[in-house]
Parts: structure tokens; sequence; C-alpha cells
């Protein structure tokens, strides 16, 4: 009775135990050395944009992109969090003399009828447009790896 039910067990076991997975050819292969790439999923894109064009410099291009969106992404969720804290830039945000902090916290700083004035949230908008055209960019083309945007000025020595 006592070998049925440790035989029960141990085939319970191989239920999950990984199941082989079947290597295929592809030109997507090309990417399972790149960094990031972890068992068991290997390269894996979803979406499937890298289906068509398969180059080494479109893979780069979605790379930094992802890099740099994550980046702002982080950026927002941490404005989001200090500003509910209670945290706000002193001083005023027009010359009619509102306050930072007259304003709400998350989407109702947009929409509603405390919001951020329209003019306002275009200066916003066009701000970080020019950040994204000509600041968070590899100007001068000495980046030591996809999304590093210190241009040559800082060294941390990460490298060393």
């Amino acid at each position: 009775m006592k070998s049925a039910i440790i035989a029960a067990l141990i085939g319970s076991a191989a239920a999950f135990a990984p199941a082989p997975v079947a290597k295929t050819t592809s030109a997507i292969n090309a990417f399972e050395d790149e960094l990031g790439v972890q068992p068991p999923l290997g390269f894996f894109d979803p979406f499937g944009m890298l289906s068509g064009d398969v180059t080494q410099e479109r893979f780069d291009r979605l790379r930094y992109v992802e890099i740099k969106h994550g980046r702002i992404a982080q950026l927002a969720f941490l404005g989001n969090i200090i500003t509910r804290a209670g945290l706000h830039i002193p001083g005023n945000i027009d010359t009619a003399g509102d306050a930072f902090d007259s304003y709400p916290n998350g989407l109702a700083a947009l929409f509603g009828p405390d919001a951020i004035p329209t003019d306002g949230l275009l200066q916003i908008t066009f701000f970080i447009g020019f950040l994204e055209l000509f600041v968070m960019k590899d100007v001068t083309g000495e980046n030591e790896f996809v999304g590093d945007f210190r241009n040559g000025l800082l060294d941390f020595g990460w490298d060393s």
C-alpha cells in the first residue's frame, strides 16, 4: 500500500516537470543571445514586432524606445507618489497667484473643475515634446549601451 502511494506521488510530481520545448529555426533566433533573454520563454516578442524586418538596427531601436518609455513611466509613477504624499513644488504656478499645491493630485489635475488650465497643459506637452526631440537622445554617438543618454558628460564607472 505504501509503495502504491509513493508511486502515485512520484507520478503526480511528473506533472510539474517542464515540458520539452521544440527547437525552431527562424530569423528571430538571431536574438537568443541578447541581454534579457531568459528561459523558459527565450526571446519573447508577443506582438510580433520583429517578425518581418529582423535586423540588428531594428532590434536596437525597439530596445531604445522600450528603455526610454520605461524611464518616463517610472518618473510619472514617482511624481504621482510624491504629490499624493503631499509634497509639492513651493511657489506659484502662474502670475495669478495659484500655488502648485492648490491643484488636485492624479488625473483630477488634468480633468475636472479644479484642473490645470489648458494653456498650462499645452506648455507641459510642448516641453515634453522638446525634451523628446532634442534632449533625450544620444547626440555625440558616445553611448556605451542602448539607452545611454549621458553624451560623454557623466561617468559613474559602471564599466570598470
